[in-house]
């Protein structure tokens, strides 16, 4: 397919003069993915950009309505197809940006089969007027932006992450603690929360370095983990001190996780100088709450801290649960 007949099908669909044929031209240069459907969703214009970007020719495109499979797996229209098609409400299902009049506007992750790899596209649709103010075709422009949104992805990583031991760090834990809390005010479901401590970790830090000390902290946070469900969160609250949020636990389910960590902790004979023979444990408070209009999270996270206290003054390695609850 030339790029002269490729111009005259615009021309014809939107009724243009030759004199607009250097536009027709610039878009088929462009350095921007650019796309243009007649009202019957027939591919009139596939510039070279797109071609780059979706590994598919203007050859195999022109004159068809197969233009999804260059950016989904599954038949689903593109921007400009719910533009001709009157469906602009439909971009709410996706990831809509600011757009004008008659304009749409869009983003979201892009299967692309025939690169096979996901791309992350910006999409833009709008519609082109013939001389007598009919819609002739749509025009689509898209921009890879799959290096930003990754870049975007790993900063935000490094905001809720603990760059020692990959776990959640305590600003993630206040967030993720609060939202739980609502939800569990919403739910009327309990909502438990474990404090882990490591015993005598300052002792052990001076008797065999920061990165002795590290390289504990990190085994002891992947023996946390394990024994995580889906939706529970691991978190390092803070120097040798974990969090462990636990949604729709009870009390006694809490206990029962509590002492597998602590279980789990001790089987990996983390050896210390402190004493031959001795290994690393961990101490854990354990509470349950649930939650109440009257009541807060940071009130679930003081029980749990009571109970932390305990299980130290009590002689470490072990779990405590709050005064008055059996265990």
């Amino acid at each position: 397919m030339t790029g002269t007949t490729t111009l005259q099908r615009l021309m014809d669909a939107t009724g243009a003069h030759p004199d607009r044929v250097f536009a027709h031209q610039l878009m088929e240069t462009l350095a921007i993915p650019v796309f243009v459907l007649d009202i019957s969703s027939h591919v009139i214009i596939w510039n070279r950009a797109c071609e780059r970007l979706t590994g598919v020719t203007a050859e195999e495109m022109i004159g068809t309505q197969s233009h999804w499979r260059c950016f989904f797996d599954e038949q689903r229209p593109t921007l400009a197809d719910l533009l001709l098609q009157g469906r602009d409400a439909e971009v709410l299902q996706l990831h809509p940006r600011q757009g004008g009049a008659n304009h749409l506007s869009a983003e979201g992750w892009c299967d692309m089969p025939r690169v096979g790899r996901r791309r992350y596209l910006a999409a833009d649709a709008s519609p082109i007027y013939d001389e007598r103010g009919r819609l002739a075709a749509v025009v689509q422009t898209l921009r890879d932006m799959t290096d930003e949104k990754l870049a975007q992805a790993a900063l935000e990583q490094l905001a809720t992450r603990d760059g020692l031991t990959g776990l959640a760090n305590r600003r993630c834990f206040d967030d993720t603690l609060h939202a739980e809390w609502a939800r569990a005010l919403r739910q009327h479901q309990p909502l438990s929360l474990l404090m882990v401590d490591v015993d005598n970790f300052k002792a052990y830090n001076d008797a065999h370095g920061h990165i002795g000390g590290d390289e504990c902290l990190k085994r002891i946070a992947t023996a946390v983990s394990s024994e995580m469900r889906a939706n529970d969160l691991v978190a390092r609250y803070g120097g040798e001190e974990f969090a462990v949020i636990l949604p729709n636990q009870s009390l006694k389910g809490a206990a029962s996780v509590a002492e597998r960590i602590r279980t789990r902790v001790e089987q990996l004979q983390v050896p210390t100088r402190l004493a031959p023979g001795q290994h690393v444990t961990v101490s854990i408070g354990a509470a349950t709450a649930i939650a109440a209009p009257d009541n807060s999270a940071s009130e679930l996270v003081a029980i749990a801290d009571a109970a932390l206290y305990r299980a130290k003054h009590m002689g470490r390695n072990r779990i405590s649960l709050p005064l008055g609850d059996p265990g």
